[in-house]
């Protein structure tokens, strides 16, 4: 089921957080265990974001939740330090999920490991201008949670999640970050049958998964492409010849937004493009959202690969 979204805008920046909240809680009837967004913002003079959870909302709370908590996040402090990361700004986003900005020149790889070798904690994302925010909930809690209605950005995805699979946790909400490459993420819709294929090629070059979704081998093998030197446009057209199932997926960087269906194209997708905008849809009724007069709309061929540049 669930349902995914994606908008980029050609002429700056936008309400892109409370805009996404509009779409994906028009399909809430599509996946209402969890909601996810990735959102891309106008990096601030190459300043790093890591977003990082030590929790789920339905984490049992036991007496020694809150100091276990309050030493975990000292102590994911204390590691950027150590690395050489000049810390400029730390919120705590809800009780257990946290924003960091920093100036870093070290490897992102070996960063991301030495904080997530912490017990509980997860790197969401890292990135000059991603930032990925997911949780339990439907798109309004999420957002309201986040307060996401003051994210301003360029582009964003987002995806509504009926759990079928795996738990309901944030560890298995979509988007997903491309660990350990800046600024790449993917949401998607649908199931890779050579997942496991994939994974385990993937791992013996050395990438690690914290999930078993579908959705994050596409977000790695799509950057380990473009690692290669592949555009994005390329790396997508390579995926629908390697990656089999039904799908349709929206993969994103930091200046651009691509779509991509399987030969079937039985997984859905809406588009509709004006001369600022392009914005896509599992359903027509998210894009109505955020126009607010009457659209033409099209759905992309089998497969077919589209991509919009900011």
């Amino acid at each position: 089921m669930c349902g995914i979204a994606g908008i980029i805008y050609r002429d700056g920046e936008h309400p892109v957080g409370l805009e996404m909240t509009r779409m994906l809680q028009s399909m809430k009837h599509r996946g209402p265990d969890s909601t996810g967004f990735a959102l891309y913002g106008e990096p601030d003079d190459g300043a790093l974001v890591m977003r990082y959870k030590l929790a789920d909302a339905n984490t049992p709370r036991d007496f020694e939740f809150e100091g276990r908590l309050r030493r975990h996040r000292r102590e994911v402090e204390s590691r950027l330090l150590r690395l050489g990361a000049r810390l400029q700004g730390v919120e705590e986003e809800t009780p257990y999920a946290f924003r960091v900005s920093f100036a870093y020149d070290g490897d992102l790889k070996g960063l991301a490991d030495l904080v997530e070798d912490i017990p509980d904690a997860e790197v969401l994302s890292l990135g000059h201008s991603l930032e990925i925010v997911k949780d339990l909930g439907d798109a309004e809690t999420v957002g309201g949670q986040y307060r996401l209605d003051a994210f301003t950005g360029t582009h964003a995805i987002g995806h509504v999640r009926m759990a079928t699979e795996s738990e309901v946790d944030i560890a298995g909400a979509h988007p997903y970050w491309a660990y350990p490459f800046s600024d790449v993420a993917v949401v998607h819709n649908g199931q890779l049958t050579n997942y496991f294929m994939w994974r385990r090629r993937l791992e013996r070059a050395g990438h690690r998964f914290m999930s078993e979704c579908d959705s994050e081998v596409i977000a790695v093998y799509l950057a380990e492409k473009m690692r290669e030197g592949n555009a994005l446009e390329e790396a997508m057209h390579r995926s629908l010849d390697d990656l089999d199932g039904v799908f349709t997926y929206i993969a994103v960087t930091q200046d651009a937004l691509g779509v991509a269906k399987d030969e079937l194209a039985a997984k859905p997708l809406v588009l509709y493009e004006s001369d600022d905008l392009t914005a896509v849809a599992s359903e027509e009724i998210a894009i109505r959202q955020i126009v607010d007069h009457e659209i033409e709309t099209y759905d992309p061929y089998e497969r077919e690969v589209l991509v919009w540049n900011r």
